[in-house]
C-alpha cells in the first residue's frame, strides 16, 4: 500500500492537493485530522471552538446590546446554513472533508486547461468559494441526524448524571478548560467540566458533577471526596 503511495503514479495526486486552490481544503484537512488525534488523547474539548448562545437546540442567543461580535455573525452565520445543533469542530471537518474532495475533482478536470499563473489564482478563487458553500450546504445534511443525537442525549442525561462520579480525562480541569468520563456500562460518556474557582484537577482525578450550566453546556464539579463530605 505505502509503495503505491510513493511511487510515480501518484505524482499528480500530490500535485494537486498541495497547489492551490485545492491546498485551501487539504489545510483545513490537515488541521481537522491532527486536531481529532489530539482530542483523542485528552488533550482539547471536543467542542473547543463552539460559540457561546449557540445551543444543542439550535437556539441562539446574539448579544441584545448595541455591540454586534465578530462571534455573533459567526453564530448566525451557522444558523442561517443550517449547522447549528452539533461541535463547531464536527462541521469544520465535514466542510472541510467534502470541499477537499469537490475541489480535487473540479481541479483534475478542468485545470489542465489552465495554464499556470495569475490567472490559476483568479479562477481559484471562485472554485474555492463554490466548493465551500456545496460543502456547507451538504454537512448541513449531513449532520442532521447528529443535531438530533446531541439534542436527545443532553435531554437525557442532564438530570441523570448529577451527582455521579466521573473521572477527569484531559490532562487538567479548571474553570476554563477539561473534560471527564462517565461509565454507563458502555462505552462511557465525555463530559465538558469546569472546576469552581481556583481549584484544579489533573487527569484520572474522581470528580463529581455538581450543577449543569446550559449557556455553556458544561457541568460545574468538586472532587469525590469533597462531595462525600
Amino acid at each position: 500500500m505505502f509503495a503505491i503511495l510513493l511511487s510515480d503514479k501518484m505524482d499528480p495526486f500530490y500535485q494537486n492537493i498541495a497547489s492551490f486552490p485545492t491546498v485551501f481544503f487539504t489545510f483545513f484537512l490537515g488541521l481537522s485530522v491532527l486536531y481529532w488525534c489530539i482530542a483523542a488523547l485528552g488533550l482539547v474539548d471536543v467542542d473547543m471552538l463552539d460559540f457561546d448562545g449557540i445551543g444543542v437546540d439550535g437556539e441562539i442567543d446574539i448579544n441584545t446590546d448595541t455591540s454586534i461580535s465578530s462571534a455573533d455573525v459567526v453564530a448566525g452565520l451557522i444558523m442561517r446554513l443550517g449547522l447549528s445543533g452539533v461541535p463547531v469542530t464536527i462541521i469544520i471537518t465535514f466542510i472541510s472533508l467534502i470541499g477537499w474532495i469537490l475541489c480535487y475533482y473540479i481541479v483534475y478536470a478542468l485545470f489542465d486547461w489552465v495554464p499556470e499563473g495569475v490567472l490559476r489564482y483568479l479562477i481559484g478563487l471562485p472554485i474555492i468559494a463554490g466548493c465551500l458553500y456545496v460543502a456547507a450546504v451538504l454537512t448541513a445534511v449531513a449532520v442532521k441526524p447528529f443535531r438530533r443525537l446531541f439534542e436527545k442525549t443532553e435531554q437525557q442525561t442532564e438530570k441523570k448524571v448529577l451527582g455521579q462520579t466521573a473521572i477527569v480525562r484531559t490532562m487538567r480541569v479548571d474553570n476554563g478548560f477539561g473534560e471527564a468520563t462517565l461509565e454507563d456500562g458502555g462505552a462511557g460518556l465525555i463530559f465538558k467540566v469546569r472546576a469552581i474557582g481556583e481549584i484544579t484537577f489533573e487527569k484520572g482525578d474522581r470528580v463529581v458533577l455538581l450543577e449543569y450550566v446550559k449557556e455553556n453546556n458544561t457541568y460545574n464539579i468538586i472532587s469525590e471526596e469533597d462531595f462525600k463530605n
